[in-house]
């Protein structure tokens, strides 16, 4: 399928105004096939407030943010950008994106990222209630950004089409952490900085699988692999050797300092798709873990068979670091398939019943 291109301008509306809604913003501002009507924000004090000024681009985009929904919602947009916080409330939110299928709008979002490809860890009930949402108002869902999102359901499943026989497929993040402006992820659901003994959400069982099973998931549905009923969680958190600060958590000698965690999709036993994760809070610690190609944040994916290949993906933002950057590239994955996303079959869309997604209309003029 070829690249989908809009006849005229898609009316978007950018649901919350933090750290990826702010670059939402500023995506769509700066694409040719979108137009943005409105922005909703959770605090007060930012409604009414000019949409430029939310997103930091020093100039007034004669959009104000409101907290009203259903103002919202009656623009009758053509799609709702959704990158309000997901990961703490995570049913919640998946009432809030099936109401808007139901009211006939379409989303992109950057969570929660279970329904990245919900299929084997949501119960098939709530996949199809969000599915019949869908046919009702005639509107589509996709889930995605980077990670969980194109570095590892796109990037991987391209890759794979190089392959004469693949043995297994491994995903990582690698990064440093330190700059990830998250408190609540960093501190309440990681547990950096708390004590070594504390029972952070995350490593509870099942939850990991939860999180990034749909990663594992999806990339074997790419591969027509049957996996293994239950999915394989391994965790190694360490202390930090010295006082840390990030800008999210302050990080005292001997709290959590560093985890990798793997999930492991098996057939009949045996590992063919692993998603790794090898996160930091300071970029020297753990020598022995893998460590980024360049930088200190990045993506690789592996493949195991003939021939074997690895691409190591990294990034940086012009003003910031990788983190700022991964910001940024988690929202304008969701900009770029708006257009693919509004022109799709109603219902809930993966990585895998998109056309060609591109930075169509993006490139810089001279001079600019």
């Amino acid at each position: 399928m070829s690249q989908v291109i809009p006849e005229k301008p898609l009316r978007v509306v950018v649901w919350s105004t933090g750290t990826i809604g702010r670059h939402a913003i500023a995506g769509i501002d700066a694409h040719p096939d979108l137009e943005l009507v409105g922005v909703w924000t959770s605090t007060p004090d930012k409604h009414g407030k000019d949409a430029g000024e939310l997103a930091g681009l020093g100039r007034a985009l004669g959009i104000a943010a409101t907290t009203d929904r259903d103002e919202l919602v009656a623009l009758r947009p053509d799609c709702i950008l959704h990158a309000a916080m997901t990961d703490d409330r995570v049913f919640e939110s998946i009432e809030d994106l099936t109401g808007f299928l139901r009211d006939g709008v379409n989303v992109v979002s950057s969570g929660p990222v279970i329904l990245l490809y919900p299929q084997g860890t949501l119960p098939e009930q709530m996949i199809e209630d969000l599915a019949e949402a869908g046919r009702t108002g005639g509107a589509s869902l996709h889930v995605n950004g980077i990670d969980p999102g194109f570095a590892n359901d796109v990037l991987p499943l391209v890759m794979s089409s190089l392959s004469q026989r693949i043995d297994h497929v491994k995903v990582s993040e690698i990064a440093d952490y330190a700059t990830y402006y998250q408190p609540v992820v960093m501190r309440d659901l990681f547990g950096f900085g708390q004590p070594m003994d504390a029972h952070p959400l995350l490593w509870e069982p099942g939850v990991l699988g939860s999180a990034w099973g749909p990663v594992v998931r999806v990339i074997a549905a790419g591969l027509g692999l049957t996996l293994d009923e239950k999915l394989v969680e391994e965790v190694e958190r360490r202390p930090a050797a010295s006082d840390r600060s990030t800008v999210s958590v302050d990080i005292p000698a001997g709290t959590m300092g560093s985890v990798r965690f793997r999930v492991v999709g098996t057939v009949d036993g045996v590992p063919r798709v692993t998603l790794e994760h090898v996160t930091r809070t300071d970029p020297d610690s753990e020598p022995d873990w893998p460590t980024p190609l360049q930088g200190d944040g990045g993506y690789r994916i592996e493949i195991t068979g003939e021939p074997c290949m690895q691409v190591d993906f990294s990034h940086h933002g012009e003003h910031g670091d990788h983190n700022v950057s991964g910001m940024i590239v988690t929202a304008q994955r969701l900009v770029n398939a708006i257009p693919a996303v509004v022109a799709a079959e109603p219902g809930l869309l993966s990585a895998l019943d998109l056309p060609l997604v591109t930075g169509r209309g993006l490139v810089a003029k001279a001079g600019a």
